[in-house]
């Protein structure tokens, strides 16, 4: 998009957005969800923006993480299969947002798919990171295939071909060649976290607890078939009630499920039943369902569950006395930190005081009204800027991280497309065989959290 042209959509959005919220006062309530579309609207407009000027144009490739510094401006010129999804998600949000066209989204594409078939693979799967210039693999970095990123650029390929039948055949190549049964482990029906390919060796670790974004790959490779169904089950709910180490001793019983028997176990905060993640933070949650249909289809469990960690979340700021909510992984003024609402996870990371947007955004299916005020309160700490908003703040000391990151602005690209479209980005992958086929795992299943 002509620089000229966007910054005149940019400026027409914002006044929208402004003249919205301020009618709202003699209007009332009916003129909130006017004003607040168009806010969101505005808000994708800008965070888009960061993948226009961010995303080699040669390899289609976006930078992990921008940093704005005192010494200038600092690119992280390296990319991750899951950075490659949220460009590729992002963009097709920004086309069904309006915010640009389907043939300069096609093209965009076109770029990046051209370069993902040519970049160094493992039995079909992705490298952990890319130099953005010429996607040759960061040696220094990069000498690890992932599970869980390589689930992400899956969904995102499946996506893009959903969205775009020019795209299909290119992008159902790369996903049906992207073998994920060498990740996984048939003895104990978990995948690997992945494969060290300097090493030549499987991690140690699997990814066992269900309740955190891996679900994503798992979900996919069931699809694909590259793994039975039964892995679906197999993971856990909550930690078996013997490893006392845990933030909890869940209490639930054993229900089966396809012939195996699944421990549906809970934590309790603030009264409230939940099935925890690791860590208690947002994204672990609610990430997955920026593509998969967990509340429509999986009411009883994950929808539900869903549902409870941003009530939960929003309930613990309150708790601590924090001036607005959403904890995630996210940037710090020096580097990158895990942050969460601690409650939530079996072995909760601490939150910091430390709040990130992409939190927020996440939590726009289920609590669009908490969420568009705590968008007021994150613009109160000036965290707002050029390409949308800075990764965190410390609410406590109103320190910025004035970072933006790929992974970070693609959560919030993908949830207001979701949110202000019909959960547009959902039906695209919910499309494809791969997102329809494993969909009754997701309906029959009912937490013990009623």
């Amino acid at each position: 998009m002509k620089k000229a042209k966007k910054f005149y959509v940019i400026l027409t959005i914002c006044l929208l957005a402004s003249l919205s919220l301020t009618s709202m006062a003699s209007a009332g309530d009916s003129s909130h969800l006017i004003g607040f579309r168009a806010e969101l609207k505005a808000i994708a407009y800008k965070t888009y923006t960061f993948f226009e000027d961010y995303t080699d144009q040669n390899t289609g490739l976006t930078y992990d993480e921008v940093r704005l510094t005192e010494n200038g401006t600092e690119e992280a010129k390296r990319t991750s299969p899951t950075n490659i999804a949220m460009y590729m998600m992002s963009t097709v949000s920004a086309q069904q947002l309006g915010i640009i066209s389907k043939k300069e989204a096609v093209q965009s594409l076109q770029t990046t798919i051209n370069t993902l078939e040519k970049l160094e693979k493992w039995n079909g799967l992705f490298y952990n990171w890319y130099n953005t210039d010429d996607g040759s693999v960061k040696k220094d970095w990069g000498q690890f295939i992932s599970q869980v990123d390589n689930g992400w650029l899956s969904a995102g390929l499946i996506v893009v071909g959903q969205a775009y039948d020019e795209l299909h055949g290119e992008t159902s190549k790369l996903v049906e060649n992207m073998n994920y049964t060498p990740l996984y482990d048939p003895e104990v029906g978990q995948f690997r976290g992945g494969y060290d390919v300097a090493k030549g060796a499987l991690t140690d670790h699997h990814y066992g607890m269900f309740y955190t974004e891996p679900r994503v790959g798992s979900y996919i490779a069931i699809g694909k078939g590259d793994v039975p169904q039964e892995h679906w089950w197999k993971m856990y709910r909550t930690l078996p009630q013997e490893w006392d180490w845990q933030a909890q001793i869940p209490q639930g019983k054993s229900v089966k499920y396809d012939g195996v028997d699944v421990f549906e176990g809970s934590y309790v905060y603030k009264d409230t039943k939940f099935v925890p993640s690791w860590g208690g933070s947002m994204f672990e949650a609610l990430m997955p369902g920026m593509v998969i249909k967990e509340k429509d289809l999986g009411t009883q469990a994950l929808g539900l569950n869903n549902q409870r960690h941003v009530e939960l979340q929003i309930e613990y700021a309150k708790e601590k006395g924090y001036a607005a909510w959403g904890f995630s992984p996210s940037a710090t003024p020096t580097g990158y930190s895990e942050f969460a609402a601690t409650p939530l996870g079996t072995s909760g990371y601490k939150d910091g005081a430390t709040v990130t947007a992409h939190a927020t955004f996440l939590a726009l299916d289920y609590a669009p009204e908490a969420v568009r005020k705590n968008i007021k309160a994150l613009k109160s700490f000036k965290m707002f800027g050029k390409y949308g908003f800075y990764d965190s703040v410390n609410v406590e000391t109103g320190e910025l991280a004035k970072a933006y990151l790929a992974l970070d602005q693609g959560m919030i690209m993908v949830s207001i497309a979701n949110y202000l479209q019909d959960g547009v980005i959902r039906d695209y992958f919910h499309s494809d065989k791969i997102g329809q086929e494993p969909e009754e795992l997701l309906k029959k299943e009912v937490f013990s959290i009623h």
